[in-house]
């Protein structure tokens, strides 16, 4: 099976913390050139890069179109494109306010078409390209409490489906990975530890994911073995949502 990414570079948003580091490791071990973008704990973002040789940070608010310009400018093009960036602003609908559902879809989905826009032209040019969304399965079902997120993450799967029929002709691969439960600092911040128990509870393989395993899904769908997958999300749960 074919995962070298040598000689290929890689941008993971979001890749100072939680899943997006696990992310950043995974290209890199597979001999990718990483280059790891935050918006604003440096501090984590510095922390993974002294772990990945070679590997160099770019801060930047990817939900703003102009710093995604500046980004590239700075550091593109990319051959691999793994938009991870996102936030949670949880409440129940009748009590989430315009900016709580703003600041989600601006981050969580908007920033993914900066992104990818950004990243396709030069990917055309080489005819070789993969594009990876960290989706949800909140995105597939909905959760309550979650109508900005959910409406984000289920985004991503429409824009996944559409960029990859748009490009399939040039060589360029667009996928979703899905997760389940997995603890990061964003699900500690959100989740109640009853809620994360009973999450475990229903998940068949009675335990959380972790981030290295969802890593290891988005990893695949970069490399050269996944060349004939395209416009799919591929859900990492432990079988919660079957």
């Amino acid at each position: 099976m074919d995962l070298n990414l040598s000689g290929r570079r890689a941008l993971v948003t979001g890749g100072g913390k939680g899943i997006g580091a696990a992310v950043a490791r995974e290209l890199a071990a597979m001999g990718a050139e990483v280059v790891i973008n935050f918006r604003a704990d440096r501090e984590s973002a510095e922390s993974v890069a002294a772990e990945i040789p070679g590997a160099t940070l770019q801060q930047a608010d990817v939900g703003d179109p102009a710093q995604v310009a500046e980004l590239f400018a700075g550091s593109g093009p990319f051959d691999v494109v793994v938009n991870n960036a996102g936030i949670l602003r949880d409440r129940l609908l009748l009590r989430m306010s315009a900016e709580d559902w703003d600041q989600v879809l601006r981050t969580d989905l908007s920033a993914a078409f900066h992104v990818t826009k950004a990243a396709v032209p030069q990917m055309m040019r080489s005819r070789w390209g993969r594009i990876v969304n960290v989706t949800s399965i909140v995105g597939l079902g909905g959760n309550p409490g979650q109508a900005n997120y959910a409406a984000a993450k289920a985004g991503l799967v429409g824009l996944t489906k559409s960029v990859a029929k748009e490009l399939g002709t040039r060589g360029i691969t667009c996928n979703a990975v899905a997760p389940g439960y997995v603890r990061t600092e964003l699900t500690n911040s959100s989740l109640s530890e009853e809620m994360l128990k009973e999450l475990v509870r229903l998940t068949p393989l009675r335990r959380e994911g972790t981030a290295s395993e969802i890593a290891a899904a988005v990893a695949f769908l970069c490399s050269p073995a996944a060349s004939f997958i395209t416009g799919e999300v591929l859900v990492v749960d432990g079988g919660l949502s079957a």
